[in-house]
């Protein structure tokens, strides 16, 4: 099982990571503004498949062309290691959209 990270690791890990926000130790989130609805979805879709592919799964909520995704490893209760390479995946994938 993966080791939960205190808040002064995970405030590390985010610190190359723009626009995502802590929640203490819980989770970390970022909302991404896109384009349109296709480029949501297209997003949406890609981290799906990035995301089986690590077996860890993020939460996600999506309004026409907002996404927020928010990252947790429930197993360990809270923020992991797994949580922050599934944030670096999700931004390389929206290549700049936030």
């Amino acid at each position: 099982m993966a080791e939960r990270l205190t808040e002064a690791a995970i405030g590390e890990g985010l610190a190359g990571l723009s626009g995502w926000k802590a929640e203490g130790t819980a989770a970390i989130s970022k909302t991404f503004r896109l384009k349109d609805h296709v480029a949501a979805v297209g997003l949406v879709m890609q981290v799906a498949v990035a995301a089986e592919v690590m077996n860890h799964h993020p939460e996600v909520a999506w309004v026409y062309n907002r996404v927020t995704f928010r990252l947790s490893t429930h197993d360990a209760g809270g923020v992991t290691a797994l949580d922050l390479q599934l944030a670096r995946k999700i931004e390389e994938l929206a290549g700049g959209a936030g």
